[in-house]
């Protein structure tokens, strides 16, 4: 059973929601962004946009939203029974929970948007949860919250995936693996390895496939592309995509400047799905001028 790309998805279900009238963006014009009630533009989500280390902005979440993102992702650890929320160890506050950065404003959100993460837009996000420790015993506190807050989850049950508003991703620590496939209902999915693309492990268990830019190619964005590295990356996304997966690079360059928009523009050739940045401005910035799926 293939898992629903973000596109087919969205497709499907805007083509089914055509006839209703009160969907803010659906009577604008193609250079309209949709806008609140109070006139103030809302920002069209970003199908390509990733927040790499959210939860290093100032206000986790709600900036990536505000820019349009729609795929987040956030570092945990197990403490005591809680999932905190923190890049290292040092930097752990009890405050800084899962739950109360991630999971329940997206759920408040959510049912403040009758569904929908993005208001008036069928845009799912992604919400990639990197385990950082622990992984077995981590997921299965994670298991038990994403229950709470299965109503806006995408999950898999009777073999079957159905999409939700928000969709779990669990990267980080591989011991999490074991015992996700185990489950006969999940209300997350797993983020694969370049090994993962098109094996056994259908998308409906691996929807995403995720590699370090640094350990997969040399190119950092100076000079012209190597035609070898060029013809190896859109191969990577060819096999993903004819299985149904998406594909993901960390560790792109970053750094302001021609080398950073050199290495965008040939992830988004490729057709890679998720563009990774800590500049939220920067990324929104570069998607909306070359990006023809965020104009």
């Amino acid at each position: 059973m293939a898992f629903p790309t973000r596109r087919r998805v969205v497709t499907t279900a805007l083509a089914t929601a055509a006839a209703v009238t009160l969907v803010p963006h659906q009577t604008a014009t193609a250079s309209e962004a949709p806008r609140a009630r109070t006139g103030v533009p809302r920002p069209r989500p970003l199908l390509r946009a990733h927040a790499h280390n959210d939860y290093l902005h100032p206000r986790p979440l709600h900036d990536a939203l505000a820019q349009g993102f729609t795929s987040v992702e956030a570092d945990i650890f197990l403490v005591d029974g809680e999932l905190l929320v923190a890049h290292e160890a040092t930097g752990l506050d009890p405050a800084r929970t899962l739950s109360a950065l991630y999971l329940d404003p997206l759920l408040a959100r959510v049912r403040a948007n009758h569904g929908t993460v993005f208001r008036g837009d069928l845009t799912p996000v992604q919400l990639l949860i990197d385990i950082k420790t622990d992984g077995a015993a981590a997921y299965a506190e994670l298991d038990r919250q994403l229950r709470r807050h299965r109503q806006m989850l995408t999950s898999f049950q009777h073999g079957r995936v159905r999409p939700g508003a928000v969709t779990a991703v669990i990267s980080g620590d591989r011991a999490a693996r074991a015992p996700m496939e185990a489950q006969r209902t999940r209300y997350a999915f797993y983020d694969g390895r370049l090994d993962d693309l098109g094996t056994a492990a259908t998308a409906s268990f691996i929807p995403l496939v995720s590699s370090s830019w640094t350990g997969t190619f040399g190119w950092l964005g100076a000079g012209p592309v190597p035609p070898a590295e060029r013809d190896a990356l859109r191969a990577i996304t060819t096999a993903a995509h004819g299985a149904g997966q998406r594909v993901r690079f960390w560790a792109t360059p970053d750094v302001p400047g021609p080398e950073r928009e050199a290495v965008w523009a040939e992830l988004l050739a490729a057709g890679v799905d998720h563009l990774n940045t800590d500049d939220l401005a920067g990324l929104a910035r570069f998607l909306r001028a070359h990006d023809r799926h965020a104009r």
